[in-house]
């Protein structure tokens, strides 16, 4: 192989023959450049789209936990709203529990039930046996949804009961307005009949005279009580009478107790049945310590016998 090399200066032209060996070299370098340059040139890109695959994936990653984050918020939110809601039902419900705690004592007042015969403040017995075997997972808002079921449902419960217990309030306040009207029992706490209404020897004369009440005897200073709810329109002496009040009852009733050592009871003031009204005493035309107890209706007076032996219904 010959190399021919021309110069532009001058004419010469120079002429080099090369060997075997020269020429492998020479081969080796024309070829072996653009190869090395393009290996360096693909060795180079592949590193940069490298980087770039990198950067992608951790552009996903940042982007996989932010969506995390805001996940975990919201869900922290959502809890917080579900307690927030369960916080309010909560105290919804224990207000409840106090309105009826309220509602039950007024009604075992109003059914006159015995102290501690009825607690409704008091947590009732409960028991049986337990169930161990049907047991299961459940999920969180399995749960969630149960438990919110279970807390409308003793929501819905209170709030029925407290309804049933005001109409039965309303109806035993009714009953006892009724029963603290109508003429019933006695006019005195302790003590016994002395003489009875219709005729009768007068102790001061020993003459039959009309006797137009009952007398009711018993320990000096004790109690006189109305017999029904009403209206003083009496209070203070009258002629044979002694001191003595008058009471105005509905259904034009009116009730007396006279001869008494004091009177309780103003003139013009409301009174209920087993109000105290007066002291028993001797004041009037008395031969003891006794009330005399008259009944009226319309304007009429009848046998007290009657409403005394009454109950209340």
């Amino acid at each position: 192989m010959k190399l021919i090399l021309i110069s532009k200066r001058s004419d010469k032209v120079r002429t080099f023959s090369l060997n075997s060996w020269m020429r492998i070299l020479l081969s080796a370098a024309v070829i072996g450049i653009p190869v090395a340059a393009g290996v360096l040139l693909g060795l180079k890109l592949a590193d940069g789209r490298w980087q770039l695959l990198f950067e992608d994936h951790i552009a996903d990653m940042q982007q996989e936990l932010t969506l995390s984050r805001q996940e975990l918020f919201e869900d922290r939110q959502r809890v917080n709203q579900t307690l927030s809601l369960m916080t309010a039902k909560l105290a919804q419900m224990r207000a409840s529990v106090v309105r009826l705690d309220a509602l039950g004592e007024q009604l075992t007042e109003l059914s006159e039930m015995e102290a501690g015969e009825f607690d409704f403040s008091a947590t009732p017995g409960l028991g049986g046996p337990g169930n161990y075997g049907q047991q299961a997972y459940r999920g969180t808002a399995d749960m969630q949804l149960d438990l919110n079921s279970l807390m409308f449902n003793i929501g819905q419960t209170l709030s029925k009961r407290e309804l049933q217990l005001k109409l039965l309030r309303s109806t035993l306040a009714d009953k006892k307005l009724i029963d603290d009207r109508r003429l019933a029992g006695r006019p005195i706490a302790y003590g016994w009949q002395s003489s009875a209404y219709g005729m009768r020897t007068d102790p001061f004369t020993g003459e039959q005279r009309w006797h137009g009440g009952v007398d009711f005897a018993g320990r000096l200073g004790s109690d006189v009580i109305a017999v029904a709810s009403g209206v003083i329109t009496w209070s203070g002496e009258k002629s044979g009478y002694g001191k003595m009040v008058e009471i105005n009852h509905s259904d034009g009733y009116v009730t007396r107790y006279a001869h008494n050592q004091d009177n309780i009871a103003k003139l013009g003031t409301v009174v209920n049945k087993g109000d105290v009204i007066a002291t028993m005493g001797t004041s009037g035309r008395s031969t003891g310590p006794h009330v005399h107890f008259e009944v009226f209706k319309n304007g009429r007076v009848v046998d007290p016998a009657s409403y005394i032996r009454r109950t209340s219904r």
